[in-house]
């Protein structure tokens, strides 16, 4: 069945940004992906607001920031309240990406556009699914089923196939046209609307260029940093160093190998149990060997650096930001850029205004101006004050207990007195326990306690032990930390920082911090190159997937406008029929196949006086009305304004299933061409040209039954002649075909003429009245 289809672009269109698309199927509104760029620019997060309270689902296909980054703030803040779908592990890792991602700011500076309570907020919503798990969704989205395929780029990447009425499919596949990886799957089907992501990559010979900066690095004494995302692409790239540690005639065993980011233990942990998301490869290998691909020899897991630390120089390390706009990999890269036997290697194309992008497009460039954030312990006069201001806040709030528990004893000796002052007879009806009724007392002008169940006055003393009669002490437990000489501290010092002059980090949880930052001139020594492990395709390669697919429209996004126009001709040229969309920041794309199509609202008492009659699968009814222009904003709950109404032809058609009964709800019904069942057929007069834009529905409204005029009987339906012979011979008429007619009876004929109609020839018989009786049943008549 035909649909309303609109693609608005939130963000992530003629631009490398994050992505984020808001795509209208009727009433039902999808908000495909969620993410947030690397420098959390506020244009994207307006441009939501926009939108965000008429979303009905949100779509996630990958769990990295840039698909998913701006949740937490839109649920936190912008009170986005909807069901989430996303599949299993994009529901793990993206708690993961997200959890790293809020700690590496942290870290460095006061972040506050989320906390981790807005995170598990959000994530509370997501309902997680499985691979090729259909929903078909309720309400509003009656009549629309998703379905997650896999996509491939990462673990639990998803491709969105969008299904309408079993006949419309829509199908979103973003971040993912990629060759596969050593560890994932993909799906590509044919489909009627594909929008897909026009980034490209080059991944030719990377594993043994990636080798072999690897192996001159350490040979030469120098540390290799990998700048890699926290969940994503980062498994793939530890699972091929891994089995290359293994490999004896590498001969790196003997160099140490780490994983360093915030949650790199919970990481390596749910990649355990995801086995079955793995490619058939994998799987086969788990099933038969039972060896988990996860089940790391040489990777250390760290967590802060004072636990890279501890790993001897030199030394392989993945960690993340990808960025290097934040977390361990910005630190390490400012320690270590400025020794040139040292690496660093880039394994992500980021959004253009990061440093990682900056380091890929200036390669020469060797002075760099960078600001160093970091989080410090107070000291002296700040400390003070720090700790005066807490002193202060601490006596306040002692204070305030300590009324609490006056006010507790004052009113339990209240109740005391008034059960002394009772008669005896009142004082006879009071148990330890009281009921609710036994519980009432009458109100007094003097301070009474608040209870709904008093209880024999007593006071409780606080208890300050245990239950065996000692005090515990916290501090008594504390493990004290291990004492180093000082040829082990200037070791370890010398095997972070590489020569740096920078100290080791401390813990600063559990004392006061304040942010500082500077600007420093840093001298870029060390090599810097950039190795792509994005695992996108290039752009041959989406060319001949998309040819393949043979899609009817396209929407093309999340591309420098270069590449989006290169991939448009080239799309065109594969078939004049295929229309090809580049759109531009916040322009709705309407992808209706059919034109002439509008949408009205009917009144409960329009569809109360309705008669329906079936026509296969459908339900179609006549109705007489009226067009009322007085509308009311879709979405909005604005007031209808006062204007002209406007009659609609009398004559029309309109199908069961575009209509509700419901009480008190505002019913639509969306107008189409012919060849349609959802459709409303006008006839009389022309139609009228409502603007694709507005974002207004006008309100169908029945004709007094006085103007009602009456129609002729109109027949729906196309019943096949081979069909038809069927049921004559369930109602015991002999049927047989000659020549392509239908001879019943040998009386009667029926056959179709030139105009496409189906005519009956034959004498004027009983079994002539009763073919064509038979023949009137396989026509919804209105």
């Amino acid at each position: 069945m035909t649909s309303i289809i609109k693609l608005t672009a939130v963000s992530g269109v003629q631009e490398e940004s994050a992505l984020c698309y808001l795509l209208q199927v009727d009433e039902f509104r999808f908000l495909l992906d969620c993410g947030w760029d690397e420098n959390f620019s506020m244009d994207i997060i307006d441009a939501m607001k926009r939108y965000v309270h008429q979303v009905d689902a949100v779509l996630l296909s990958h769990p990295d920031p840039i698909h998913l980054g701006a949740l937490p703030y839109a649920v936190g803040k912008l009170g986005l309240n909807c069901t989430i779908y996303a599949t299993i592990p994009v529901y793990k890792m993206g708690q993961m990406f997200m959890y790293d991602l809020y700690q590496s700011r942290n870290n460095s500076e006061d972040f506050t556009l989320f906390t981790l309570d807005d995170v598990d907020s959000a994530f509370d919503k997501i309902q997680q699914l499985k691979y090729s798990q259909i929903v078909n969704l309720k309400g509003k989205g009656h009549g629309l089923s998703i379905t997650p395929l896999p996509a491939g780029h990462m673990i639990g990447g998803t491709i969105w196939k969008i299904v309408k009425d079993g006949e419309e499919e829509i199908v979103y596949a973003s971040s993912k046209w990629m060759h596969i990886g050593k560890h994932q799957s993909s799906f590509f089907t044919h489909h009627r609307l594909l929008q897909c992501d026009v980034r490209t990559a080059t991944t030719k010979q990377r594993d043994e260029q990636l080798l072999t900066n690897v192996m001159e690095t350490l040979r030469g004494d120098g540390n290799v940093l990998l700048a890699v995302d926290t969940a994503g692409r980062v498994l793939e790239l530890a699972q091929l160093l891994d089995q290359i540690w293994r490999t004896k005639d590498a001969g790196l065993g003997v160099y140490p190998l780490a994983l360093l980011n915030n949650v790199s233990y919970n990481v390596v942990e749910f990649s355990k149990s995801q086995v079955e998301w793995m490619s058939d490869k994998l799987m086969r290998c788990f099933e038969d060997k039972r060896n988990n691909p996860f089940q790391f020899r040489h990777l250390t897991l760290c967590h802060s650096l004072s636990d890279l630390a501890r790993v001897p120089s030199p030394k392989v390390v993945l960690c993340s930001q990808p960025d290097l706009e934040s977390g361990f990999s910005r630190d390490l890269f400012i320690q270590w850029c400025q020794n040139p036997r040292n690496s660093i290697i880039l394994t992500y194309r980021t959004t253009p205004g990061t440093l990682a992008r900056y380091l890929i497009d200036h390669p020469e460039e060797k002075m760099l101006d960078l600001e160093v954030k970091k989080r410090v312990k107070l000291e002296g006069k700040e400390l003070d004050e720090y700790l005066e201001k807490e002193k202060i806040k601490k006596e306040v709030e002692r204070k305030l207990e300590q009324e609490k528990e006056v006010d507790m004893d004052s009113s339990d000796e209240s109740d005391m007195d008034d059960d002394l002052e009772q008669p005896a007879a009142v004082k006879s009806k009071h148990h330890d326990l009281m009921m609710k009724s036994e519980g009432s007392r009458k109100g007094s002008f003097f301070k009474q306690a608040k209870k709904s169940y008093p209880m024999f006055p007593t006071h409780e003393d606080r208890i300050k032990w245990d239950e065996y009669g000692e005090i515990i002490r916290l501090e008594d437990f504390l493990v004290p930390e291990l004492q180093t000489n000082e040829e082990e501290k200037i070791k370890l010092e010398s095997g972070l920082t590489n020569g740096a002059k920078e100290p080791m980090d401390q813990d600063l949880s559990v004392v006061p911090t304040k942010c500082v930052s500077s600007i420093e001139n840093l001298e870029i020594r060390a090599r810097v190159s950039y190795i792509d492990y994005e695992g996108r395709s290039d752009g041959d390669s989406i060319k001949k997937i998309i040819n393949q697919m043979k899609p009817r429209q396209l929407v093309i996004v999340h591309g420098s406008p270069e590449a989006s126009l290169d991939l448009a001709q080239s799309c065109r040229a594969f078939s004049k029929d295929l229309k090809v969309y580049t759109p531009k920041l916040q322009e709705t794309i309407d992808a209706t196949s059919e034109t002439h199509i509008y949408q009205v609202r009917l009144k409960d008492s329009l569809v109360s006086s309705l008669h329906f009659c079936k026509a296969k699968d459908t339900e179609l009814a006549w109705i007489d009305g009226v067009l009322d222009m007085r509308v009311v904003k879709v979405d909005t709950g604005v007031l209808p304004e006062e204007g002209a109404g406007e009659e609609l032809p009398e004559e029309a058609e309109l199908p069961m299933d575009t209509m509700t009964s419901e009480p008190d709800i505002d019913l639509s019904a969306t107008a189409a061409a012919a060849q349609r069942a959802m459709k409303m057929n006008l006839f009389g007069e022309e139609e009228k040209d409502f603007s694709e834009e507005s974002d207004v529905i006008p309100t169908l409204e029945p004709l007094p039954p006085h103007e009602i005029a009456g129609h002729q009987s109109v027949f729906i339906n196309e019943p096949r002649l081979s069909d038809f012979k069927q049921v004559l011979l369930k109602e015991g008429i002999q049927a047989e075909f000659v020549g392509g007619v239908l001879v019943c009876n040998n009386l009667v004929a029926v056959r179709r003429t030139e105009a496409g109609r189906i005519g009956l020839e034959g004498c004027l018989c009983d079994d002539y009245y009763k073919i064509r009786e038979l023949l009137y049943q396989q026509y919804a008549v209105v």
